[in-house]
């Protein structure tokens, strides 16, 4: 069975995903305070290298825990709904297939945990 970056398409496809999806987050104004001190194109590679890794792809994930990235931010529980949110019309967006998506959901929801605090 593939991995789920290959089937998504690879790097194109989570380079694609990761700047569309930050395009969402940004003009969220329910979010956009959380990234006012944020190097975007530094976060945007960390992303797609996490994400990356996270569906299957060749290189691993060498950056922070996501505890460790994301302690003391004040992240609620709704932020980060509405970040998944995104997540999914980006995919969407991009016409990744809904079983795709609810799988990919699967994979990053034991993250919720670690991000809010």
């Amino acid at each position: 069975m593939a991995a789920i970056f290959d089937e998504i398409g690879g790097e194109p496809a989570v380079s694609a995903a990761v700047e569309i999806f930050y395009g969402k987050v940004l003009d969220d104004p329910s979010l956009a305070g959380y990234f006012d001190r944020v190097d975007m194109a530094e976060l945007q590679a960390h992303q797609r290298a996490f994400i990356g890794a996270a569906l299957g792809g060749p290189a691993p994930y060498e950056g922070r825990s996501m505890k460790e990235a994301h302690e003391g931010l004040g992240i609620t529980s709704e932020a980060f709904d509405v970040v998944v949110g995104h997540l999914g019309d980006t995919l969407t967006d991009l016409g990744v297939p809904a079983p795709t998506i609810d799988t990919i959901a699967g994979v990053l929801a034991p993250l919720k945990t670690e991000i809010v605090s």
